[in-house]
């Protein structure tokens, strides 16, 4: 089998992300500009691309030379500056133009990436043109094109959306019902720090910003909230101010995570849940969607307020593609992805923040008690566990469960579902890992079948000739 091409190891399922400057160059950046400008003038006829970037000191010569990318095929380019990646998204909708985010998310430092969209904030996956893009680029880059790692300045023009985008967001609930919460958002020098402010700092809220520098050294913790230790400050200073409810934010800004007044995190489940029964509320009879890996209690809800629930799969252009089929007004996903129909079907972070914000307000409980009747079961958060055949030990699993008379689909790798309890398999995208997600009835039994699970699967790999090696992410 040949070794991958430098290609292959940055265009991921969903973006494009590597290490710079070993993986991911100014050279490399500006052929993916021309590819993608190439695509998306035969797609969808764009005659410019706005694009952003987020704080990482290498983010303002890849944006230059993305942009001399795009220029080289006399295509314009709105540069959006330093912004969040759901702000992005909010300007390729508005603008109604393909769209291009610098950003590596929540990875360290030394990562970068692209996030790719057409006109309306349309998604680009592996499926939808990125396998393309990546194709040109590297034809591109073989022929030493597009050369100039300089834009056209005449065909570059600036744009400040960041006031549209804060109206924007406000548009999703009642500000004249809000009221005057303590708020603590730990934007851990990510892009939060500019989108935070800026949205909730017009409204009744006594907001208080940590690490809010833009910083892509990160100086004080990683920008990945889905990790537990990344939380410690923010629970911290939850307990010290008497805050009413923490906001964690990842690197761009496009994903939060809430923590409620006694310090404990809300999963992404629950935060589904809660938004879900608010815009079913404004929004009767609609339909919401969530990925497999919610918790059960999220179609409980849509049915209990009166909605449709539908089931999809994990990422967000198989999301975005169905809410775009169904109509759907809302769409949630475990890892903390919140989708918007009237935010052209994206996602963004602030604006779940807001929603469930303005759930409090209304509530005028607080949030340990506001949670509660969405919180039914335990989880067990994301188990991964490297295996040598993937597919061998899915079989393996699959058939072991079926013999207990399970219940089995395959909508997006292996959800074995027994009743009182269910699990999900899915094989990463980039790695040789089993990605376990499992749901039982309270926190003993969620460890017991936990640990059954991960059992089997190290029986199946051991049988198979592989090596397991396990780890655990969750809020």
């Amino acid at each position: 089998m040949p070794a991958p091409s430098r290609f292959d190891q940055v265009f991921k399922a969903y973006d494009v992300r590597g290490v710079v400057p070993d993986q991911l160059d100014e050279e490399m950046t500006a052929a993916v500009g021309a590819a993608f400008a190439a695509f998306v003038r035969e797609r969808a006829g764009a005659r410019r691309v706005v694009m952003g970037r987020d704080m990482r000191e290498s983010g303002t010569a890849l944006s230059r030379a993305f942009a001399a990318g795009v220029t080289s095929e006399s295509l314009g380019v709105v540069d959006a500056g330093m912004i969040s990646t759901d702000l992005l998204y909010f300007a390729s909708g508005k603008l109604d133009l393909p769209g291009a985010m610098l950003t590596a998310s929540h990875n360290p430092a030394r990562y970068n990436g692209i996030k790719l969209c057409l006109p309306g904030a349309r998604p680009i996956g592996q499926e939808t043109g990125l396998a393309d893009i990546s194709r040109g680029a590297e034809e591109r880059l073989a022929s030493g094109s597009p050369g100039s790692l300089e834009p056209d300045a005449a065909l570059v023009e600036e744009a400040d959306l960041l006031e549209d985008f804060a109206r924007h967001v406000h548009s999703f609930v009642d500000v004249a019902s809000l009221r005057p919460l303590k708020v603590v958002a730990d934007t851990a020098n990510g892009m939060g720090g500019l989108v935070a402010p800026k949205v909730l700092g017009s409204l009744p809220f006594e907001l208080e910003i940590l690490y809010g520098d833009l910083d892509g050294n990160f100086p004080n913790h990683p920008a990945d909230p889905i990790q537990a230790e990344n939380l410690v400050d923010l629970q911290r200073r939850i307990l010290e101010t008497g805050a009413d409810v923490g906001l964690a934010f990842d690197g761009d800004a496009d994903r939060v995570f809430l923590v409620d007044e006694k310090t404990v995190p809300l999963s992404g489940s629950l935060t589904t849940a809660i938004v879900a029964a608010a815009m079913l509320d404004a929004h009767p009879g609609e339909t919401v969607l969530y990925n497999l890996i919610c918790s059960k209690a999220v179609p409980e809800v849509i049915e209990e307020h009166g909605g449709v629930g539908l089931r999809t799969r994990v990422g967000h252009s198989f999301i975005k593609a169905v809410m775009a089929e169904t109509g759907a007004v809302f769409g949630g996903e475990h890892s903390g992805h919140y989708y918007f129909r009237d935010n052209y079907r994206a996602d963004s972070g602030i604006i779940a923040a807001l929603v469930v914000l303005s759930v409090m307000s209304k509530a005028g409980v607080p949030l340990s008690e506001l949670r509660r009747p969405f919180e039914r079961y335990a989880d067990s958060g994301e188990i991964n566990t490297e295996v040598g055949d993937l597919a061998a030990v899915i079989s393996g699993v699959a058939e072991a469960y079926e013999a207990r008379g399970a219940t089995l689909d395959r909508l997006d790798g292996l959800t074995i579902d027994l009743g009182a309890w269910w699990f999900n398999l899915r094989p990463s995208n980039t790695e040789p890992l089993l990605r376990l997600n499992l749901e039982a009835e309270n926190d003993e039994a969620c460890r017991r079948h936990v640990a059954e699970v991960v059992s089997l699967v190290k029986e199946l790999d051991d049988r198979f000739g592989g090596h397991t090696k396990e780890g655990h992410d969750g809020p």
